[in-house]
This record gives C-alpha cells, structure tokens and sequence, in this order.
C-alpha cells in the first residue's frame, strides 16, 4: 500500500411482516423505520458540523500546541467543510506527478457544485461519531478515518463518473485503493449516514448499490459471482449492518434493516430485519421460526446476539 503523503497546504413506512417469501425489494434510499424506534435522526444538523469541528480543533490544540500547524493546514484556516475535504483528500491521494494543486482544484470544483455530497459527508461524520467507540471527535474522524476518507473520495469520483468523465473518476479509484485500501468502483451508488469501521480490504463492485444509514466492517467484498454481466453486485437496504470478512455476491438484495454476520457467504437474497450467518449464509431461526431484527442493525452495531440460537436452514 502507498504510504499517504503528510505535508498539508494550507489556505419510511412500518415494515411488512408478511411470508418472507413474497419479499420485495422496494427503495434503497427510503428512511427505515421500526416499530420498537423512533425514526433515525442525526445529533446535529449539517451547519453545527462544521462548527462543532472548529471548536474541537480549538480545543486539541490547546492540549497538544504541537498539533498547531497540521490543524491549521488541514481545518482551522479553511473557509468551509468542503474546502477542508478538499484539502485532505488532495494531500492524501497525491503522488509525484499527480501533485496536490491539481487535485484540490478538481475536488473542490466538485463539491462546490454538488450540495447532496457536502450534506452526505456530514451524515458520514455523524454516523462514525455516534456508532463507533474509538472515534473521539468529528476532528479524528475526519483526520484520521481511512475508511471516511475513501468514501467521500468515492462520492466525488461518482460525480465524475456521472458526468462521464470517466477516466477521471477511475484514476481517484486508483490512488484510493492504493492508499487506503479501500475498492469501491466510482459506478457504485451509495447512500448517507455510512460507517466503513476499519475499512482495510473493502471492495464495492460496480452495479452496486448501498443504502442509507449502512455499517461495513473490514473485509468486506460486494462483489459479482463471475458469470454474470451487466447489473451483477449486491444491493444493501438501508440500516443493514455488514460483519467484518463478509463476501456478498451477485445481484442478490439485502433487504432494510438485515445483519449479515461475520464471516459470512451470502448468494441469494435475505428479507428484510433478518439475521444472516455461515458459508453458505442461513437465516437465524430458519424458515418456520423467523427471527426478525427489532433495532436497526446499522446504528446499534449489534454482532452477536444471533449466538443464541443456530440453524440448518440454508436461505
């Protein structure tokens, strides 16, 4: 992997519980709701983010001056969120002949014209704000999380992408997954609210599609079986929580609100609120006693409570 660069610049309706066998995939970007919780909302707005961040950045430097310069190049003497991702991004994926300059003029140029990036970006620091443990601030997140940092680069090469610029947006795919890690194909269409906890060896096929309010650990694969073309990856209903290791493949539908447990192989689809585990996947509870998820698996990052029970089931 190449090592990053650290010289900064400076400047939904109640869920059906009919026969999972009629299960219908509907619309990815559809808030989830369940009956046990109130609807998903966010601690902050996206103004107060960016604010919030500010004061952090203050307060670090107060405890540790010699973080003075860094967080002046990389937040505190930037006019905006977007300028300060912008910033990082270029800094982080830049090379020898692919210098900075050129980068931060392209990302900025992106995010100044797209509003629903900026605003994903925000529910992005949320989410790893409120879901993970080890995340301190907004600051440390948006610093240090790689798995942060390669989704709003995806973001933007989607943009490209879009545009039809496509050797742009492949080339930003390139400098992420070398330094990063991170894989996720700019034709791959993902949501807000996203958490790659860790995020080493994620990898996001093309015809993918990610919903709203998503945690993926490490090593997980979206990926095609290999025999088909066109529409060939996985799409991920929103709140869907995606243990580490985890390969998902073909044009399967992962339905709102489903955990799919570590480890696991999934190759046909799993219906909505339901546990998924094992090679090749089963569903918790099997057919006849079905056990449905009674939290968002996304925002609760509950892995193991489908240990209590096993079945022979395969979905």
């Amino acid at each position: 992997m190449a090592p990053c660069i650290d010289t900064f610049r400076t400047c939904k309706p109640q869920l059906s519980h009919e026969d999972d066998s009629r299960f219908c995939y509907m619309n990815l970007f559809r808030p989830v709701h369940f009956p046990s919780r109130a609807p998903i909302t966010n601690s902050l707005d996206g103004g107060d983010v960016w604010l919030k961040m500010l004061e952090e950045a203050k307060s670090d430097v107060e405890q540790e001056p010699i973080l003075s310069s860094y967080y002046h190049a990389s937040i505190t003497s930037h006019p905006s969120l977007g300028s300060a991702l912008a910033n990082i991004l270029s800094v982080k994926l830049s090379t020898l002949t692919l210098p900075s300059n050129t980068l931060f003029e392209m990302f900025i140029s992106v995010l100044e014209e797209s509003p629903e990036i900026m605003e994903s970006v925000k529910q992005d620091l949320v989410a790893a704000k409120e879901r993970d443990p080890a995340c301190l601030s907004y600051v440390h997140c948006f610093l240090s999380f790689k798995g942060f940092l390669a989704c709003q680069a995806h973001r933007i090469a989607h943009k490209l992408w879009s545009q039809d610029r496509k050797i742009l947006a492949l080339l930003i795919q390139n400098r992420v997954s070398e330094a990063f890690a991170v894989d996720i194909h700019p034709g791959a269409k993902i949501g807000k609210g996203i958490l790659l906890d860790h995020a080493t060896a994620v990898v996001i096929g093309e015809t993918a599609v990610v919903g709203d309010n998503v945690s993926i650990l490490h090593g997980v694969t979206l990926g095609g079986t290999g025999k088909q073309c066109g529409d060939r990856h996985p799409k991920i209903g929103d709140g869907v929580l995606i243990g580490a290791g985890t390969c998902i493949l073909g044009n399967i539908t992962i339905g709102e609100g489903a955990k799919i447990g570590s480890g696991s192989v999934v190759l046909k689809d799993v219906p909505p609120r339901r546990t998924a585990v094992g090679n090749p996947a089963r569903l918790i509870g099997g057919k006849e006693n079905r056990r449905r998820v009674d939290k968002v698996p996304g925002l609760s990052m509950d892995q193991t409570s489908y240990l209590t029970e096993w079945s022979d089931y395969v979905i």
